[in-house]
């Protein structure tokens, strides 16, 4: 059983079928929702030490964070949901 792979940027998969959601990180909620799994220990930094901009919701309920801009991950994501 083979599962498709998406790629965050700098080298970094997630498990496509787990990603809920992407967004961009500028809003309020977003960065509260960021802290919240930061202090929970649900966050997964894969920025490299780069600028946080996209928020990757995952269906574990951890929070990964990409230097890639939400807009270009959504588009690698619509493309192997094609496949």
């Amino acid at each position: 059983m083979e599962k498709a792979l998406l790629n965050i940027g700098f080298g970094n998969t997630v498990v496509a079928e787990r990603v809920v959601s992407i967004v961009a990180p500028n809003s309020a909620p977003m960065k509260r929702l960021k802290d919240e799994a930061k202090e929970d220990r649900r966050l997964i930094d894969a920025t490299h030490g780069r600028r946080t901009r996209a928020i990757i919701i995952m269906d574990s309920n951890h929070i990964v964070l990409s230097a890639i801009q939400a807009e270009t991950i959504s588009q690698r994501y619509a493309m192997l949901r094609e496949e």
